[in-house]
């Protein structure tokens, strides 16, 4: 008896650690954040966060899940832009072909041309670490929603037609069968489904730069420049560097290659990622999420209405919501796709306050705007509806951001839980609003 009590004791201390070291991580500055883990600083290239403290809250007495609805974007990949990574190596060969490269230069080109020979034909594909993220969420959904995968329950999974989401959705339903062969699945990947997978808006997209946005991230932007140190430590010539050398690009691309790498089968043999210092990669960061927020947040200097490119995803996700509500044992809604899609539907829902609206861009970091914890490889939002029963009306849901409870901009009394009659009804007013002013 003493001992099972020291055994709930001590649970009950670990619990309580955790969650203050959550609540703690949670309130970290973006530096602090990036000083911590460099690999944050990648943004959209962020690797999925497969070993946070998950938490899950139980659901009110009696209700039990009945029906997932998921939007993912694919995992791990290789850049898609061959140039990214061939305009560093050629540079800085040529530069080794005339002697001004220093030691740690020389290593840089090394990994370099280990990089350039292994993506070769591979831009833009799906990493093993990819198929290893999505399937490691398929059996996380999997094993804390029992009840929604029971028997032959149906699964419909639908992806956009890049081979990289297609493989994602395909590691997920290969997981699930795994663990339950029973299971019906329907997948399907075409251009009849990308009016809502990844619809870009092209009146949005084509405003998303105005001039006010423009010239503010030129500002911005132009505080944060710090690239001579880097491009000093690789070359051993000033007169060459300033001639045969643009550091801002140099210093662009190996950046990229650096975070991209941990994605890859290379992470563990090469690391670029260190030639960079952690206030270099703080500044280049903080470029990257404040263009992050005004091409896909709901920045004011262009609008604020780049989250109304995902207004055919939200309305899909509720009417098929709707649909399988009606249902006895619907089962399991899947939809593989995009950064560019994920990002802003997040800010559209204004899940944990990613809606925060501002022209001043000093102002996106300080309330804790940062896209990499939106958008890693493998980012995903899953609705989790519960009811009692087939004939209880009352459906309530909760939203994981990342398999995280998130909140949303409606009132609740069992939050993180809420009625899916107050989502409804305040997100089809809010796409009819938008779509009656255009």
């Amino acid at each position: 008896m003493r001992n099972k009590l020291l055994e709930h004791m001590i649970s009950v201390m670990v619990i309580l650690f955790c969650m203050t070291d959550y609540c703690h991580a949670q309130s970290l500055s973006a530096f602090d954040r990036i000083s911590h883990d460099h690999r944050l600083s990648a943004s959209n290239y962020c690797i999925y966060p497969d070993t946070l403290l998950l938490r899950q809250t139980p659901p009110p007495a009696g209700k039990r899940p009945f029906y997932i609805s998921h939007y993912g974007r694919h995992g791990s990949r290789n850049m898609s832009n061959s140039k990214a990574y061939d305009i560093p190596l050629d540079i800085m060969a040529k530069a080794d072909s005339l002697g001004k490269l220093t030691p740690l230069g020389k290593d840089v080109l090394r990994q370099l041309r280990i990089v350039h020979e292994n993506v070769q034909g591979r831009y833009g594909d799906l990493t093993a670490l990819g198929s290893i993220q999505h399937r490691h969420i398929a059996r996380r959904m999997m094993e804390h929603y029992p009840e929604v995968f029971e028997g032959s329950a149906h699964i419909d999974a639908h992806s956009s037609t890049k081979i990289r989401c297609v493989l994602s959705m395909g590691a997920a339903i290969q997981q699930m069968v795994a663990l339950n062969p029973k299971l019906q699945i329907r997948m399907d990947a075409s251009k009849h489904d990308m009016w809502y997978l990844n619809y870009q808006d092209k009146l949005l997209r084509d405003s998303m730069m105005t001039y006010a946005a423009t010239k503010a991230y030129q500002e911005f932007t132009q505080k944060r420049e710090h690239n001579e140190r880097l491009v000093g430590s690789l070359f051993n010539d000033t007169a060459y560097v300033r001639q045969y050398v643009d550091n801002g690009a140099m210093n662009y691309y190996l950046f990229k290659i650096a975070t991209i790498l941990p994605n890859t089968h290379l992470a563990d043999s090469l690391n670029l990622i260190n030639i960079f210092t952690r206030e270099e990669l703080y500044h280049i960061w903080q470029k990257e999420n404040a263009w992050w927020y005004i091409a896909y947040g709901p920045s004011l200097l262009n609008g604020g209405d780049e989250p109304y490119t995902q207004r055919k995803l939200l309305r899909r996700i509720i009417e098929e919501a709707d649909s399988c509500i009606a249902l006895p044992k619907p089962g399991v809604s899947l939809r593989y796709g995009h950064d560019t899609v994920i990002l802003p539907l997040t800010c559209l829902l204004n899940l944990n306050g990613y809606d925060f609206k501002t022209m001043d861009l000093e102002e996106v970091e300080s309330n804790y705007w940062f896209a990499f914890r939106v958008f890693p490889m493998a980012a995903n939002i899953q609705f989790i509806f519960y009811r009692e029963s087939p004939s209880d009306e009352d459906v309530i849901f909760k939203i994981l951001l990342n398999e995280e409870e998130a909140t949303l901009p409606l009132a609740s009394s069992i939050a993180p839980y809420y009625r899916w009659s107050d989502f409804r009804d305040y997100y089809l007013k809010k796409l009819d609003a938008y779509e009656a002013s255009r």
